[in-house]
Order: C-alpha cells, then structure tokens, then sequence
C-alpha cells in the first residue's frame, strides 16, 4: 500500500480523508432540522451550507455582510436565512445573536466554520489579537447566546486545526492575548486554533447531562480564501504541493458536516476529530484547568466589551 492510500484509507465508521461531505450525508434526510453555520459564504462553509441544505434542512447561513450571506443562500437553494455576523465586531455578533433568537427556530446544530488566518502583521480588535478575538472570543460571543435555542440534542461543532500544535509552549499566553509581546503569524495563529479546542472541550464539560454536544475538529488542509492572508512564497508552495496532499472543499467539508449530523456521531462529546473520525490532539488540550480558564478569561473579556 502506497503512502497516499494509506493516509487516504478510512477509518472504523468508513469514513475518512477522502470522503465528501455528500458521502457522510448520503441517504439523510434532515428535513425539519435547523442548523446555523458561520462563514457560509465561501469555501468549507459555502459547501457545508449547499450540502446540509440538499438534505433538507434549514440552513441559518452567516457572513461579514447579509449580502454575502444572502448571495450563498441564493446560489445553492433550499431552505434558507441569511444573517450578517462580523466575528471581530462584538457588536455584530450580539446583533446575530438577537436576529436568530428572533426567529424562534431551535437549532440542531451550529457550525462554528468561518475564521481568518496567518495575518502577516499584528491586528487588533477591541485591543486583542485580531485571529485570536476572530477565531475564538466572536464563536465565544455566538455559542454562549444560543446554547438556550439548542434542541435537547442539538451540537456545537467547533472548527479547530491541526495547527493548533503550533500554539505556545504554554498552550495560551495569556499575558500577550494583545501580542504586545511578540506577534508570529503562525503561531498566533495555532494558539486562535487551539483556544478553539479548549472552547470545545470545556463547553462539552459543561453540557455533560443535556443531551447536547461539544466537538472541535481539523477540517484537513485545503486550499480555500482562507490563504488569502498567507504571502506569496507560502500560497506558491501550496501550489505546487496541493494535488499530492490538499484536500478538496468537498472532503474538507466533510468532517464537520459528519459531526454535525451523522447519527453516529450522536451522543459523541468533548472530542477532536479528523477525517471524520476521532483523533489526538496536543497532549495539554486535555488540561481541564487551562481549559477553565480560557473560559473565565473570556468571560471576562466579554463582559468589558462597550
């Protein structure tokens, strides 16, 4: 067996690197089910959007503006709403937040998909880190204030990365979350993607006896907008590696779709799955202490938000 096959194989549910996000829904009707996904505009969360809708649900589709949100809703069809949800705006998320409690709709799941990468410079937002508040505190914000819309069952799927590895020694720095101490695009960025692992682990903690779940995940590397803030060196090596180890949107799609709505998934917290199945990530994501206090550190950064 080569290399690629064996990386390529699946795993004990059969499914694995290369399946799609259609092959994980195959012969699933999620008619009457509502699902919110962030980032619906483009890449993994526009075809997690058409696919989810395929099958019959109702997608609750976020971007940065309602016409982008709108504009995706409109190519791929089905039952669809759209909502803008700047993430690095707080006020736009608790303006989300409000717009979808509004509908009144339970949702079965929520996708936190949508996020920003590798920024070649410090940015901030409200003076953090800019991937850091993007990536983590905006689904922070978003999750929190719809965890009472979720049905008994409903799921949080958190989009981490395997560059979560990347992150600080210390797993957080918590005494540079403003990168007034040094800023590295890689691994501010591994630290956003980890703080997102940490998120999934504690909330799947705190919803132990609800029916309802917690997941993070490492949709695969794939070559999507997302490298639009890479430089040109680095967006030319993917180039040249992309058909050897990229995977399409559709199989990037995939692992969340799977742990969105499969139903042998179903019951599944507090765990970081890859290629639609369970993996392991850095040994100190199962710290329940550095978990607890990302949470009561974003709390606390939540509440001094104007």
């Amino acid at each position: 067996m080569s290399l690629l096959s064996l990386i390529k194989s699946n795993g004990s549910n059969g499914f694995g690197y290369g399946s799609t996000a259609e092959d994980v829904t195959k012969g699933l009707s999620l008619k009457g089910k509502n699902i919110l996904i962030t980032g619906c505009n483009s890449g993994l969360g526009k075809e997690t959007l058409r696919v989810l809708a395929k099958r019959g649900a109702h997608i609750l589709g976020t971007a940065r503006t309602f016409e982008k949100a709108k504009q995706a809703a409109s190519d791929v069809g089905g039952e669809t709403s759209a909502f803008e949800c700047e993430l690095s705006d707080h006020k736009s998320v608790f303006s989300c937040v409000q717009a979808v409690q509004k509908t009144g709709r339970k949702l079965d799941a929520i996708i936190c998909n949508a996020g920003i990468m590798a920024l070649p410079n410090l940015e901030k937002s409200n003076g953090y880190e800019l991937q850091f508040f993007t990536n983590h505190i905006g689904h922070f914000i978003l999750v929190n204030g719809l965890l009472d819309q979720l049905t008994d069952t409903g799921r949080v799927v958190i989009l981490s990365s395997e560059a979560h590895r990347n992150a600080p020694k210390e797993g957080i720095q918590f005494d540079n979350l403003d990168g007034a101490k040094g800023y590295n695009a890689w691994a501010n960025y591994g630290q956003s993607k980890f703080a997102n692992l940490l998120f999934a682990k504690e909330l799947a903690k705190r919803l132990q006896g609800t029916g309802k779940t917690a997941n993070a995940l490492h949709p695969g590397v794939i070559r999507t907008n997302l490298s639009r803030s890479m430089n040109f060196g680095v967006r030319m090596v993917l180039r040249v590696v992309e058909p050897l180890v990229l995977k399409t949107v559709e199989e990037g799609s995939a692992t969340q779709c799977y742990v969105a709505v499969n139903p042998q998934a179903s019951g599944v917290s507090g765990q970081y799955f890859a290629d639609c199945n369970i993996a392991s990530p850095r040994p100190d994501a199962e710290n329940s202490d550095l978990a607890k206090k990302l949470w009561e550190v974003s709390e606390s950064i939540v509440s001094k938000l104007g």
